[in-house]
């Protein structure tokens, strides 16, 4: 796993959170695993002793340097969940929006991660049937790593993350009741077809959107995870 600090302030030993280097199950030259719900993601994590990410950790580990919580709690007050994804989502990407990183670099560019892949022929709504993962074994783009030492934040597969609507859903407080479903990085076919923005902050609309431990939370043939792990207790 790879420490999670702001260099601009810490030293490695002062990281009181890590991350995957790699997608689950963290071993490179494996191919990531996929078809996983986040419900199921998280508790693989649990049981290993580890955590489902926040999504600011996720940020952190893909622009080089954590920073602290940034939710705006206050714009989910009293409105439907889809809303306050949207309205802490349109927030959050504003002020990060004027400076965007990649985990490589300043600046988009293809052929540095795992995104040269493409859909298997006749795969339309995702099924399991007609989807193959079609991604990499992990680590296979060493250039696709982060000045935290982090593999594969954009390519190969998306990743489960949770996005808390109050403090009291922060995985990374400890927290068991998780807030909402966040899915972080881009997949295998974006040297060829740029679906969405991928820039290590920013947040994506409301795709898919549940509780993490719904039993029914997303899955897809592009979609895995991995894990955290809490050193010290904030």
């Amino acid at each position: 796993m790879a420490p999670l600090y702001n260099p601009a302030t810490e030293k490695a030993e002062d990281a009181r959170t890590c991350i995957d280097q790699f997608e689950f199950p963290d071993i490179p030259c494996v191919y990531p695993v996929v078809w996983v719900r986040a419900r199921e993601a998280a508790l693989i994590c649990r049981a290993m002793g580890k955590r489902i990410c926040d999504a600011h950790e996720w940020e952190g580990a893909c622009a080089g340097a954590l920073e602290a919580p940034d939710y705006r709690f206050d714009l989910a007050k009293g409105v439907p969940s889809n809303v306050a994804v949207e309205r802490m989502r349109q927030a959050h990407n504003r002020v990060y929006g004027a400076h965007k990183v990649w985990a490589y670099g300043d600046h988009y560019e293809k052929g540095i991660c795992a995104c040269s892949s493409f859909k298997t022929p006749g795969c339309g709504g995702g099924s399991w049937t007609g989807c193959g993962s079609n991604t990499f074994p992990s680590g296979s783009f060493p250039d696709c790593r982060s000045k935290l030492g982090v593999y594969d934040l954009h390519g190969n597969a998306a990743e489960h993350m949770n996005l808390p609507l109050d403090e009291s859903q922060m995985a990374s407080r400890g927290s068991l009741n998780l807030g909402y479903t966040e899915m972080k990085g881009s997949w295998f076919i974006f040297d060829t077809y740029y679906a969405h923005e991928d820039w290590c902050r920013w947040r994506a609309p409301f795709w898919h959107g549940s509780r993490v431990m719904d039993p029914h939370s997303h899955e897809n043939y592009h979609l895995g995870f991995r894990c955290c792990k809490t050193l010290k207790e904030e």
